[in-house]
């Protein structure tokens, strides 16, 4: 199944038209990790000549191997994208952080001097990899011109205030949207977020404001009964009226139509008809 590479590209126009400040190409919800390198270049190529800038453009990189996860980062970089998403590697299970530090270590020599502007991506429920508090600390304090900040869509918010209590000078990007609100007040920065994919306009007064919205914890709540990423992509498909969007590359499979069709009936009811 190939990348239909204009529909990406006219998806992310539409989400920075919508509000959002960049787009984050080969992240979890884009299927990153079941990209390859070729496809990589062409769809980000694609981007850059559709006029969309290297600086409204973050590169997710989910890789194994250190080298791989440098070379990727370094295309980023040195076409002067706004960050890099750097998850853990994740084959490995039960891996101590002295180990993920030496990992992280390696990419950032692997790249060289151009490191920089690196978003660690804590998300375990994928990667069954925890970024933890601790080796956050570790990271910046040896890499200081290098870090950037953290990606948290570990859904723990126990874990999410620690990491603000010692951090948030950083830029901390929630990205479970029922605690963007609350990580906004305690000084988090933003998102990176799934639900930016269909209503960034709601997100903005959450991350701007701090200001909760129960109908969007409500839909993530509900969204969250269905595997997320062929979720999200079936409320795009959705939202555009383009059944294209239902697709899913191997492993992850379409929603069914039954599927399909609670989920966009429970989203209808909430904000469709909420705003009737």
């Amino acid at each position: 199944m190939r990348i239909d590479v204009p529909k990406a590209v006219n998806h992310a126009q539409h989400c920075l038209q919508s509000g959002c400040t960049s787009v984050t190409l080969f992240g979890t919800t884009g299927e990153g990790s079941s990209i390859g390198n070729d496809e990589r270049e062409i769809v980000f190529n694609a981007f850059l000549s559709a006029g969309i800038e290297p600086a409204q453009i973050v590169i997710g990189v989910m890789a194994n191997s250190y080298l791989d996860a440098a070379a990727q980062a370094r295309v980023a970089l040195h076409a002067g994208c706004r960050g890099v998403l750097l998850a853990p590697p994740s084959y490995f299970k039960n891996v101590s952080d002295d180990g993920l530090f030496v990992w992280f270590s390696s990419v950032f020599a692997e790249i060289g001097t151009s490191a920089r502007s690196v978003i660690l991506y804590n998300i375990p429920s994928v990667t069954a990899v925890e970024i933890s508090v601790a080796l956050v600390s570790r990271l910046r304090e040896a890499f200081p011109n290098v870090v950037a900040g953290v990606k948290d869509s570990s859904g723990n918010w126990s874990y999410t205030e620690t990491l603000l209590a010692r951090h948030k000078d950083l830029a901390i990007l929630i990205g479970d949207e029922r605690d963007l609100a609350a990580g906004v007040r305690l000084g988090g920065q933003g998102a990176i977020s799934g639900m930016a994919n269909l209503y960034a306009d709601r997100l903005l007064p959450m991350i701007n404001e701090g200001r909760e919205d129960p109908t969007m914890i409500e839909a993530v709540n509900e969204l969250l009964k269905f595997p997320v990423t062929p979720a999200v992509k079936a409320m795009v498909a959705h939202h555009s009226g383009d059944d294209g969007w239902r697709r899913a590359r191997a492993p992850l499979q379409a929603l069914s139509d039954s599927d399909f069709k609670r989920l966009t009936g429970i989203f209808d009811r909430l904000f469709v008809a909420a705003a009737a």
